[in-house]
């Protein structure tokens, strides 16, 4: 074999190989970056469904009932709606028909529940007027805004952030979502809590200072709200401390209780 065929050989190798190699190259480009380990997406159960609701983000209501407000130490006459967010993975499904353990969390003497609306988007955006804002909302499901009320007010006491007192493990208890276009928008209607068979709780959504029309509004001035979030519409009063051993049944007017047991 002369030298020339054996360049030619060699050149053609070469040329084969970068090719080869640009193709992967290019194709792992095309895939994209992989995670390093699976994050799971948290979801909630619909009713009559077997397809789940994909949470986004969890928004929650502050002092929405006057006499909360109050018992809370604050003016319901003078102050304007304020919002705070939980990690999605907060969450707590309940079953319908169950009652749930849930597990009485770490560094609190007094641990709080908070009977509540809860409302899930199927679409959002930017500045949503009132009028429109329930076209928004797929659904409805009753939730738990469980508070680790000692650590909240020591925050509160030191003018810091008290994310430690509402955004831990399992602190958005929540029972399935009912879709909207069966049991229509909830405007009004009784909503409890019983704490081992005596009543703590007790108002109608009528009472709520910011129904949830008006908090989806006021919440898109401030974020772009998207299919997926969730809104905690505030709790009425007389909250209250649970221990091990306690059972809380929740009840909404128009929808199936839904009840845990503090363990």
């Amino acid at each position: 074999m002369s030298n020339v065929d054996r360049r030619t050989i060699l050149a053609t190798g070469a040329l084969a190989l970068a090719g080869a190699g640009m193709e992967v190259g290019t194709a792992a480009a095309q895939a994209g970056p992989k995670s390093i380990f699976p994050v799971g997406t948290t979801t909630i159960p619909i009713v009559g469904e077997t397809d789940v609701f994909p949470v986004r983000r969890i928004y929650c209501i502050g002092r929405n009932y006057a006499a909360h407000a109050r018992e809370m130490g604050s003016d319901p006459n003078r102050e304007p709606p304020f919002f705070f967010q939980k990690p999605t993975d907060a969450i707590q499904n309940v079953a319908l028909d169950t009652v749930a353990d849930h597990p009485y969390p770490s560094l609190t003497k007094n641990y709080h529940y908070e009977v509540e609306l809860v409302a899930a988007l199927k679409s959002g955006g930017t500045n949503i007027p009132a009028e429109k804002a329930l076209d928004h909302v797929y659904g409805y499901a009753l939730g738990l805004d469980m508070t680790r009320r000692d650590l909240q007010r020591a925050m509160g006491d030191e003018k810091k952030p008290w994310e430690i007192g509402k955004s831990f493990d399992r602190s958005a208890v929540l029972g399935p979502i009912h879709p909207a276009a069966k049991t229509g928008h909830f405007t009004k209607g009784a909503i409890s809590l019983a704490l081992n068979g005596t009543v703590k709780q007790n108002s109608d959504l009528r009472n709520m200072i910011w129904n949830v029309a008006e908090q989806i509004a006021k919440l898109s001035e401030a974020f772009e709200l998207k299919p997926g979030d969730i809104i905690y519409s505030g709790t009425p009063e007389n909250v209250g401390p649970v221990v091990k051993g306690d059972v809380l049944l929740c009840k909404l007017e128009g929808l199936p209780d839904m009840s845990i047991r503090i363990v």
